[in-house]
């Protein structure tokens, strides 16, 4: 029989019915019998990865499922030959719908009204708006894509981009010829060497004044310290998700700077991930018992 280890009972009780034998595990605590013979293995949401000997704990182990989008710390723990499953799909949808509702809580000031609404103060004005805008999107998958349909159903004019160029995509070449002529950057695209610190201080400089940066990547696609700057001297505008460090502590520039709107890291965090999250495992396990080609192979 095929043995899976889960995080919790929750996920446990989604795999209910499959031909699986399942451990409860958090790969940090004091392990379990019977690891020795999972093959697949589910860690626990936003834990980051284990420590290489709680690895070397599943000797069978052959596929990782991850119910995070982002994979990029987990490739170098684990042996040639076991396959890494993200989570796309999971959280796609609901950190593209805050990604979407961030950027258009900043063109709209809608931070501004809410003041004005605790000052018991009523004062219309116009504001900014997506409809004409030229919009950036870094990034062709679930967020990324799911942003472009949204951002173009109120007007604006988008362009997106991947690693490669394909039908409709233009590839991460063309980036800075195309900085200048953008209302709004939104960052959607995965966190690796080749993207840290991409939004960097000559990046943000080719944007025109005003345009608005929106990062719903990793929090270290953006060098931190370059974006303080243009949002110190109220050149641009941001609405992060994420940030570098993070948490971010007390105290840190980015809680006082004009210009920005922050929240800490809830993109995926809508009230139904779980449910989404659960009927992915159920799948991806069923797939591997019946031998199918599993979802979401990231490495």
């Amino acid at each position: 029989m095929t043995t899976v280890c889960v995080p919790s009972d929750d996920v446990r009780a989604a795999l209910s019915g499959l031909a699986v034998e399942t451990i409860i595990w958090d790969w940090n605590s004091e392990p379990p019998p019977g690891l020795d013979r999972v093959v697949f293995a589910v860690p626990p949401y936003m834990a980051g990865p284990p420590p290489a000997e709680s690895v070397a704990r599943l000797p069978a182990l052959q596929v990782v499922q991850l119910l995070s989008a982002g994979y990029e710390a987990w490739p170098p723990m684990l042996r040639p030959g076991v396959v890494l499953c993200n989570g796309r799909g999971i959280h796609g949808g609901s950190t593209a719908e805050l990604a979407v509702g961030g950027l258009i809580a900043v063109l709209r000031e809608l931070p501004k009204f809410a003041e004005l609404q605790r000052q018991g103060s009523w004062q219309p004005d116009r504001t900014d708006g997506l409809d004409g805008k030229r919009v950036l999107v870094l990034g062709v998958g679930d967020i990324g894509s799911r942003v472009v349909t949204a951002v173009a159903a109120f007007g604006a004019h988008v362009t997106q981009v991947g690693r490669t160029a394909r039908a409709g995509v233009l590839s991460m070449d063309a980036v800075p010829s195309l900085l200048a002529d953008q209302d709004v950057v939104v960052l959607a695209l995965p966190y690796s060497a080749a993207t840290h610190h991409l939004v960097d201080a000559a990046f943000l400089a080719a944007l025109p004044d005003g345009a608005v940066v929106v990062n719903v990547a990793r929090g270290a696609v953006v060098d931190t310290d370059a974006l303080t700057a243009e949002l110190s001297a109220r050149r641009l505008r941001a609405f992060l998700d994420v940030t570098d460090p993070e948490p971010l502590p007390a105290g840190h520039p980015l809680w006082r700077v004009p210009n920005l709107l922050l929240t800490p890291h809830i993109g995926g965090g809508t009230a139904r991930w779980l449910d989404r999250a659960h009927a992915l495992l159920r799948e991806q396990v069923g797939r591997f018992v019946a031998g199918e080609p599993l979802r979401n192979v990231v490495g």
